[in-house]
């Protein structure tokens, strides 16, 4: 029996089934939206990826119907290992697990798949349809074959590579905002010695962190990131720090004794792999008559932690309540931009919280004046929890409350 073929029109087509697509198309075909979902690559595929969900995942996968089926594939964990360049160490607890990408976002594919979305891939987004300006849809591409897909709105979800952006009006910055390296190791040696979700920062890892995050049967996700990766230069140009994402890794391995021992004694399941990231909602337009973009197309990514997934998720489902609205195009696009606008100033003290990345010595005070005040240790929980805020941790305030005598 042949596959069903790609309709010619549609409600809404949501271009990306990572988290951000998968989620929108959930949304909307629940609510009797005809939607088609597209991706560029067949699923299950691989997703470059620290694979860790917070609580905003937590939350979010929630309201989707999925944190029973995600949580029961995962690996739970209780808290995240902060670890600084002396070898301090403060474990602030959480709601957190590890999923490899390339099961969670098949999950949460199929969820969308079960609310009613259609799914095909792999086509390749290639340009907007358009019709007096507004978008009325998609030219989509497989291999040599070229289909138009007309719909009333189209998202894009398309993730951190600027193509689609690009082809479509909507890219604002093509250089990512970071880069980040994994790969997993299989070392049943390191079970019960690596349980907390660990975050590394060091000098010779400056302007980024390390991370060790467990996964199920006995794998482990081990990789560095660089934040600021692309800065403007002098010419108004942005290029690439002179950075090593490999030279970068080896140093971790030399600096953190556990991704020593995880490395020495563990086998690599397939090639580490590098990816760009697009944070802090910066980047992209978020939106023109006909079109949405959404998840790290819109930079939704946090720049201080990198995490990415669950914000992807909750812009996704923004993107959806701002179309069943059914409001005409100004309103709509005004609606979907001012929910998303309600999230930058997070976001922006992620940026600020960055300082720690650029000053690891900042990580050593913290998890010193932690291990020393339930009052701050708290605040790092509120942090994760995002009931608090990551910028007064750093800010000129909140450092010199740090060199105040312990309460």
């Amino acid at each position: 029996m042949s596959p069903p073929a790609l309709p010619e029109s549609c409600d809404v087509l949501v271009v990306g089934a990572g988290p951000a697509g998968s989620a929108c198309a959930t949304a909307l075909a629940r609510a009797g939206r005809d939607v088609v979902l597209v991706d560029a690559q067949a699923f299950p595929r691989d997703k470059v990826c620290g694979d860790g969900l917070i609580p905003d995942a937590h939350r979010a996968l929630q309201r989707l119907g999925l944190a029973g089926e995600v949580m029961a594939a995962a690996r739970s964990a209780r808290h995240v290992g902060c670890i600084g360049p002396r070898g301090g160490r403060i474990d602030v607890p959480g709601r957190l697990a590890v999923l490899p990408r390339r099961m969670l976002d098949d999950i949460v594919k199929r969820g969308a798949e079960r609310s009613g979305a259609c799914f095909f891939a792999p086509w390749r987004f290639e340009a907007p349809l358009e019709d007096g300006g507004r978008v009325i849809g998609a030219r989509l591409k497989q291999g040599d074959q070229r289909r138009a897909l007309h719909a009333r709105w189209t998202v894009l979800a398309t993730g951190a590579v600027p193509q689609a952006l690009l082809a479509a009006g909507m890219c604002e910055r093509q250089t990512p905002s970071g880069i980040a390296l994994r790969g997993y190791v299989h070392n049943p040696a390191m079970r019960g010695r690596i349980e907390a979700l660990e975050v590394v920062w060091h000098k010779r890892l400056r302007k980024g962190y390390g991370w060790i995050f467990p996964c199920p049967d006995d794998t482990f996700n081990v990789g560095v990131g660089l934040a600021h990766s692309h800065a403007k230069g002098s010419d108004g140009h942005a290029t690439m720090a002179d950075v090593n994402l490999r030279e970068m890794f080896a140093a971790f391995a030399e600096v953190y004794a556990p991704a020593r021992e995880l490395l020495a004694g563990g086998t690599w399941l397939g090639a580490m792999k590098g990816a760009p990231l697009r944070c802090s909602l910066d980047g992209a337009k978020l939106a023109r008559p006909g079109l949405l973009v959404t998840g790290e197309a819109a930079g939704s990514t946090y720049a201080f932690t990198g995490e990415g997934i669950g914000k992807a998720l909750e812009t996704g489902l923004l993107a959806a309540d701002a179309l069943l609205a059914d409001d005409i195009d100004d309103a709509l696009m005004a609606r979907y931009q001012t929910s998303i606008a309600a999230l930058k100033p997070r976001f922006d003290l992620y940026e600020r919280a960055n300082r720690v990345n650029d000053h690891p010595w900042l990580a050593d005070l913290l998890i010193w004046r932690a291990n020393h005040s339930p009052r701050i240790l708290r605040r790092m929980e509120g942090v994760l929890e995002e009931t608090g805020n990551p910028g007064h941790l750093v800010s000129l305030r909140g450092l010199t409350k740090l060199f105040l005598p312990i309460p």
